[in-house]
């Protein structure tokens, strides 16, 4: 078993980035998706923040915590619906992206299942039935 933080077992930041660009390549012509987005259609401060979090969280630097503060990621994402038809969609582009990144890679099923294991009950804990400015 390898104890190593995944950031340092997946080669470090390229990993993320490369990961979270192709992401994005779904999400952007994701109808459901992409206009949720403030950026929208520039996704780059997006990818940005989203890798910045992935590397903190799976152990490499902490330059997400120092740029913007705590994750707080319920709180982030609660101006936006995000329902079951939104995290499914997150989900779909972001299993695809994981599949892509992870195929090829020396134990890259492992580092799959790993990254799914949180992404998904991750995608749960941020469903809401309406934006923060509509809740009674």
């Amino acid at each position: 078993m390898n104890d190593a933080p995944l950031y340092e077992r997946v080669g470090g930041e390229p990993f993320f980035r490369e990961l979270v660009s192709a992401f994005y390549d779904g999400v952007a012509e994701d109808a459901v998706l992409a206009p949720l987005y403030p950026d929208y259609p520039d996704f780059e401060p997006a990818k940005d923040r989203l890798a910045l979090f992935l590397i903190q969280y799976w152990g490499g630097p902490h330059t997400y915590m120092e740029q913007r503060g705590h994750p707080r990621l319920r709180m982030r994402h609660l101006p936006f619906v995000v329902g079951e038809r939104e995290r499914d969609h997150w989900l779909m582009h972001m299993a695809t992206a994981v599949e892509a990144v992870c195929n090829g890679l020396d134990g890259g099923e492992d580092i799959a299942a790993e990254l799914l294991q949180y992404f998904v009950p991750a995608a749960e804990h941020l469903r809401n039935d309406q934006p923060l400015g509509l809740r009674p």
